[in-house]
């Protein structure tokens, strides 16, 4: 029995992964979206930048990888940055995913109002009563980070969480994955106070 729990467990890591892939094809509203920046960093000197992977991370399959880069680039293009291949560039680019599972409780009652107004009654003298349900739910978190390449230091984190609720079209997956990223990069570089 163990020994299937272990074979299915990278089906699982693989579905997850997906998942929170998906994560992105739900309203862009409905994301908690965050970000932090060095205070007193001139963005408008970063021009280009590369993509580097974070060591030991595990990053998707090859297509979703090239998907969620794809929706930063076009984002990053608009905000005036140039993608590099070379080590000649003024920011190194990342992100990560992350999945963690939540407990979601749903309770509700039949009805009925005991001795004192408890629902449900007191000392089992009510009419009525209630049930609570548990069930697992997944949050979803994507950062990503900037690199000042010649400080040799972080300028600019966000990150976007949210409940996973995959739609089956691939399509409206990508335009939301966008419309995710757009939000996300919204707040850089950051506005000057």
């Amino acid at each position: 029995m163990e020994k299937d729990m272990k074979t299915d467990q990278p089906k699982f890591k693989f579905a997850m992964i997906l998942g929170l892939v998906m994560l992105w094809c739900v309203p862009a509203f409905s994301q908690d979206v965050k970000y932090n920046y060095v205070p007193g960093t001139d963005f408008s000197k970063y021009k280009t930048y590369t993509w580097v992977e974070v060591p030991g991370h595990k990053y998707p399959s090859q297509m979703i990888d090239g998907q969620i880069k794809a929706a930063i680039d076009s984002q990053l293009a608009l905000k005036g940055l140039t993608k590099t291949t070379g080590t000649a560039s003024d920011l190194y680019v990342t992100y990560q995913l992350a999945i963690d599972q939540q407990t979601q409780w749903n309770a509700y009652s039949t009805g009925g109002v005991g001795m004192g107004g408890w629902r449900g009654g007191f000392g089992g003298m009510g009419m009525g009563s209630a049930t609570a349900t548990s069930s697992n739910i997944n949050i979803g978190t994507l950062v990503i980070d900037f690199y000042d390449v010649g400080a040799k230091s972080q300028v600019w984190t966000g990150n976007a969480t949210k409940q996973l609720n995959p739609s089956k079209d691939p399509a409206k997956n990508q335009k939301n994955l966008e419309k995710a990223m757009a939000k996300l990069l919204k707040n850089y570089p950051p506005q000057a106070k």
